[in-house]
């Protein structure tokens, strides 16, 4: 068609085909999606997730006789919270010019600076490491810098759903050791009480943010599914768990996390990855980078803004439709509870380019 258009008319060609939503306007949708989940997050955290790492558990009674194995993980993860100033100011630098995302990621970072200063306080009492190592071993953290592990928004964006999650059944799994449900015998009968509340609140913080983060990949895969779905696929390719090359005793730590049954290379298949794969709409990472092959062997629309079919067939687009919807649904209610909805309300709207059936919506 180009070939044939004269030169004159070729400036007026639009940019966008007819009935299609332009990428300027997709991404006013997702930035408006992601400022009413701000909102939305920062009022249900300071309702019900406003705790204190010195004042909300009793550090007097934590056990002084906790294995050494069990020590060694509450450094861990004391180390990579470390970073938490690094990954805070990365991010928030990276998406500084999205209100609902760089303010989120402020208040992402105040939920991370308590986890780190709780695991501090979890080593610090168990009366195994001196206050004169803790300050050493924190210059050593600290004389290195975290870096993004991609160099765009959407990948980070993608790599925090994993890492979140990873997070989150790391301290489900010390919980349960610090329960007395562990099976492993080196660790059978190991329980204590301010442990296991420690582990478990950090975990239900790290379940919000793997929420926020998911719902952002959601809208993204929903307007930009394969863009989203590559940035996955890449992902998982190269996940590894933040700041595992800087914390000096990496190994050790791995290896203890690994032994205790607490997470390893099988539980990331299994309980992070195909987890997210599964609140993603998205089958297995094969079913994935078949998808994705054969939406790359699909000519695309004259080399303007593509419309592809063969990306809908890698993923269940209806589920994610269904769960952007939901997300607008809570959205639209705090706003009413507000008042935004009388001056700024925030609205979905479809995106035209998933072939339908019969006339349906994709979640009918």
């Amino acid at each position: 068609m180009a070939d044939i258009l004269p030169p004159n008319l070729l400036q007026e060609r639009p940019r966008t085909p007819a009935g299609l939503l332009s990428n300027a306007e997709k991404d006013r949708l997702i930035e408006r999606g992601f400022l009413g989940l701000y909102r939305w997050y920062t009022a249900r955290s300071q309702e019900t997730r406003n705790w204190n790492a010195d004042r909300s558990f009793d550090w007097r009674h934590l056990r002084k006789d906790l294995p050494p194995e069990v020590v060694t993980v509450m450094q861990g993860f004391f180390a990579v919270e470390q970073y938490a100033p690094d990954f805070t100011s990365q991010l928030v630098h990276l998406v500084r010019r999205s209100h609902g995302r760089s303010h989120f990621q402020l208040r992402w970072g105040s939920e991370e600076e308590k986890h780190a200063d709780a695991w501090e306080n979890a080593v610090l009492f168990s009366e195994q490491r001196s206050p004169e190592w803790i300050a050493e071993y924190k210059e050593r953290l600290r004389s290195q810098t975290w870096e993004l592990p991609f160099p765009d928004a959407i990948h980070n964006l993608v790599y925090t759903v994993f890492q979140e999650r990873a997070t989150q059944l790391n301290y489900l799994n010390m919980m349960k050791i610090a329960q007395g449900k562990s099976e492993k015998p080196h660790l059978a009968g190991v329980s204590d009480p301010v442990l296991a509340k420690v582990a478990q609140t950090i975990a239900v913080d790290e379940a919000a943010h793997y929420n926020f983060f998911l719902e952002g990949v959601r809208m993204y895969l929903y307007y930009y599914p394969e863009r989203t779905l590559d940035a996955i696929k890449n992902v998982i390719g190269q996940f590894s768990m933040p700041a595992a090359s800087l914390v000096p005793d990496w190994q050790e730590f791995s290896e203890t996390v690994y032994r205790a049954g607490i997470y390893g290379p099988r539980d990331f298949q299994r309980d992070v990855m195909q987890v997210a794969f599964r609140n993603l709409g998205i089958e297995s990472r094969k079913a994935l980078e078949e998808g994705i092959r054969k939406t790359r062997e699909v000519p695309d629309f004259e080399g303007q803004n593509a419309r592809t079919t063969a990306i809908f067939d890698t993923f269940d687009y209806g589920q994610i439709e269904g769960d952007v919807r939901r997300l607008h649904v809570k959205i639209q209610d705090y706003e009413q509870e507000i008042g935004f909805d009388k001056l700024d309300p925030t609205e979905f709207i479809e995106n035209p380019e998933v072939p339908r059936q019969g006339g349906q919506a994709a979640d009918d």
